[in-house]
């Protein structure tokens, strides 16, 4: 579990100064999407520019990840608990620090676009699946809902550019189709999702790590969001 904690902001335990002046309560926001849509690029400059947390995907302490890769049928079931524990441990850390948060991908894509896609795929057959999402909502059931979940969208062909260009040895196998799958996933877990409020933004319109005003756009965005207001002011 990485999670990061700027010391300049310590001053603000819990509230923080927004971009349009006054202070925001503390909240605990996370960011959902497929692989390559710019997750990890944004949780870093949201929790940089506002002095939150901000948490990422635990990959070099795995110890099931390379064993996964190797034999994926022989050790989907055993990732996916990894990822339940490690994920369920880091929300509940987040949600119960004074100072508000940000997290690189949710709990809930775990189930509902990992778990369901290797379901699909023959990597976890009928037993384990549902014997992993039986294990999942007793989980979930006991943790304090996010105040804000934000989806980053973007067209399957940008992300298979993103991803070739980032050159990850793991992901050199993903495939358009592959990616084609989790977005309808992602659009049937949404179309249901009631927890709290969701943010959409398209990440191939925004350039949030070069261009400083389409930072400022997103954090208008979720400033008014969590204010509970629908209108972007800029």
């Amino acid at each position: 579990m990485r999670c990061e904690s700027p010391k300049e902001n310590d001053r603000f335990p819990s509230a923080f100064p927004g971009i349009h002046g006054g202070f925001m309560a503390k909240h605990l926001v996370l960011v959902a999407g497929n692989i390559g849509v710019g997750k990890t690029s944004l949780t870093k400059h949201i929790g940089q520019r506002l002095g939150w947390r901000s948490a990422y995907e635990s990959v070099s302490d795995n110890p099931y990840l390379a064993n996964f890769y190797a034999d994926m049928q022989r050790w989907a079931f055993h990732l996916q608990i990894f990822f339940l524990g490690h994920r369920a441990e880091q929300h509940l850390e987040l949600a119960r620090s004074p100072q508000s948060a940000i997290a690189d991908r949710s709990i809930y894509e775990d189930a509902y676009i990992f778990a369901r896609a290797l379901h699909r795929m023959g990597h976890l057959n009928d037993q384990d699946y549902h014997t992993y999402r039986r294990v999942f909502r007793l989980v979930v059931d006991n943790l304090p809902p996010p105040d804000l979940l934000i989806y980053l969208k973007a067209p399957v062909p940008v992300l298979m550019e993103r991803i070739r260009r980032r050159g990850r040895e793991m992901e050199k196998t993903i495939t358009a189709d592959y990616l084609a799958m989790l977005d309808s996933f992602y659009e049937d877990w949404l179309g249901a999702f009631d927890l709290c409020p969701v943010l959409t933004i398209r990440s191939d319109n925004l350039n949030f790590v070069s261009r400083e005003e389409d930072l400022n756009t997103v954090i208008g965005y979720i400033e008014n969001r969590l204010g509970g207001r629908d209108e972007l002011v800029l």
